[in-house]
């Protein structure tokens, strides 16, 4: 008798699950559409990452190896800027715009780093500088 409440239990229980609706699947360009979007959304973050590292200029991202050194920059521009950069014991002015960099002046004698801390020190050095190439 168990044995017959236990087929029909489970007799019952498939009748059940049989009569229940089953879930119709999504067509299928909704699941093209989908993962089109999915990827898009994908690619624009990883874009946006990228462009978001490389204007936070992370040393450790940029893979500097210490020999070269920003000590100071001054912008002159929305996106020129004059730079003093230190390379090994040698410091350098240089000019940097969208399209090109070039050097302005070596300095003969290097700043010491009092000097490149103090801005105002470095704007007349920096003066001085253009002043003197602008005569050459």
């Amino acid at each position: 008798m168990s044995l017959l409440r236990t087929i029909g239990y489970t007799g019952s229980v498939a009748l059940a699950t049989a009569s229940m609706p089953v879930l119709a699947a999504p067509p299928a360009d909704m699941n093209i559409a989908t993962t089109l979007a999915a990827l898009t959304l994908v690619v624009i973050l990883i874009l946006f990452l990228a462009w978001l590292l490389k204007r936070m200029k992370l040393p450790g991202i940029q893979g500097s190896d210490g020999n070269m050194k920003i000590l100071r920059q001054l912008p002159v521009g929305q996106r020129e800027r004059i730079v003093l950069l230190q390379v090994g014991e040698e410091q350098m002015l240089v000019g940097i715009t969208q399209q090109n960099i070039s050097l302005l002046s070596k300095l003969e004698q290097p700043l010491s780093m009092n000097e490149v801390q103090s801005g105002s020190e470095f704007a007349g050095h920096l003066t001085k500088l253009l002043k003197k190439n602008v005569k050459k």
